[in-house]
């Protein structure tokens, strides 16, 4: 019985990540073409880049209705996603450990500027009482609404309360949108030549591998020449965020919102318009939500989506080196898929982020006291970090099909309230970031 379970699961592997896998090739391919758009905008230059395209070519075809997308093949295009934020922020750690010393000499900035993240809860709540979510604004404001929020609300207010279905609706939102905002945010805002680099970079890690990579990327599209500094403090600052995340939201954010909600409410009763309370509820439950979640990242599909975003990240990678095709990446990427391999098995028995795990081995080997750092960095240094994000992107666009109905029931007052989430986090943190390296007269 076990057997035929077996060639069961590796029988629909190839039927969901083949077909899967050749159609992200093409669009990462076709996206690489279209190439970088660049549109002056009166205060500032808005950049398109590859992994823009990437995104909205993959949105296309899962959305679309003349032929449906299957819901399995997004599920696994959502699975891959997250082994490709995993790949993304590996290869970043290795910026961080050659950047170190710069790292410390920012270090208070990068400390600080972590507080920028409460700018959710006092850009976005505000708005969201207006607009009359309700209790689902608690949910949906007090962070950016990763996959670690859903156990920090779910276990305050419980599984079926509204401020988890506020969650739910801004994790959806950032899901689908957080890079392009945030990457068109970071282009503007790089353009205008009033911030610090640095100050931006460290801006862009709010949480998310792939609204950091795209932040990330627009910022070093206005500065080429300081790639390495900014995708190394942007991984560094990604990775505080994601490590003390939770810390900072069961004990701090989390009971500010509630708090500044009743604030905001205490004077009067809250007319909540038909549905709005509701305004994270997808057709299926939370709890099943997540459980289709659970099952797309599950061992078995971990193993195919990290076959799938290698193959597509990597084929995209040696078409994109130096403009020819070459197999120099190849050492590199062999580097890349162990140590995320090795972060995958972990999870699976040890209750650690698979990121975290991933980023602090990649850093470990990096550092200039490590006798292995010398030769990392040689093998993965031709690995280039703007390539590598745009296969990323079209498998978050090929799983967007199966979130249409959740974005449907939750209405329009998200689109407004998620905009000012991510505007104010990354714009709080760069302001405060901005203000310590002016102070230490960097």
């Amino acid at each position: 019985m076990s057997s035929v379970t077996a060639e069961n699961r590796f029988a629909a592997g190839l039927r969901r990540y083949v077909p899967l896998t050749l159609l992200a090739l093409l669009l990462a391919v076709v996206a690489e073409l279209i190439g970088t758009f660049e549109f002056g905008i009166g205060i500032g230059t808005l950049t398109l880049l590859p992994l823009i395209w990437g995104l909205l070519l993959g949105a296309a075809i899962s959305i679309q209705r003349v032929k449906p997308f299957p819901p399995a093949v997004q599920q696994a295009a959502s699975a891959a996603l997250q082994v490709g934020v995993l790949l993304l922020a590996t290869r970043l750690a290795f910026n961080v450990g050659d950047n170190i010393e710069l790292i410390l000499e920012v270090g208070p900035a990068l400390v600080l500027q972590e507080i920028g993240n409460l700018g959710t809860i006092l850009v976005g709540l505000p708005l969201a009482v207006a607009l009359g979510m309700g209790r689902a604004s608690v949910g949906a404001t007090f962070s950016t609404c990763r996959e670690g929020s859903f156990v920090m609300v779910g276990e305050r207010f419980g599984a079926d309360s509204r401020e988890l279905r506020g969650v739910l609706s801004m994790y959806v939102f950032g899901t689908v949108f957080g890079a392009l905002w945030l990457g068109l945010l970071a282009s503007v805002m790089a353009g205008s030549g009033w911030f610090n680099p640095l100050a931006l970079a460290m801006g862009s890690g709010v949480g998310s591998g792939s609204m950091m990579a795209a932040a990330a990327n627009s910022v070093t599209a206005a500065f080429p020449e300081m790639t390495d500094q900014i995708l190394g403090l942007a991984a560094l600052s990604n990775l505080l965020s994601s490590a003390l995340g939770l810390y900072v939201g069961v004990y701090i954010a989390l009971p500010l919102a509630d708090r500044f909600y009743r604030l905001l409410t205490r004077r009067q009763r809250v007319a909540v318009a038909p549905g709005a309370g509701q305004a994270g509820a997808p057709e299926a439950s939370v709890a099943e939500y997540q459980e289709a979640e659970a099952e797309s990242a599950g061992p078995p599909a971990s193993r195919w989506a990290l076959l799938a975003m290698t193959t597509v990240a990597m084929i995209a990678s040696v078409w994109a080196f130096e403009g020819r095709i070459t197999a120099e990446v190849l050492p590199g990427f062999a580097v890349l898929v162990a140590i995320v391999a090795i972060a995958l098995v972990v999870r699976r028995f040890l209750p650690i982020n698979s990121l975290v795990t991933a980023m602090t081995l990649a850093i470990l080997l990096s550092i200039p006291w490590s006798p292995v750092s010398g030769a990392v960095l040689e093998l993965t240094a031709p690995i280039d970090f703007l390539p590598l994000t745009t296969p990323v992107l079209v498998f978050a666009g090929l799983g967007l099909g199966k979130d249409v109905p959740v974005l449907r029931s939750i209405g329009w007052r998200i689109i407004p309230v998620g905009l000012a989430v991510l505007s104010g986090t990354f714009i709080a943190s760069v302001l405060i970031a901005q203000g310590v390296l002016a102070a230490g007269g960097s």
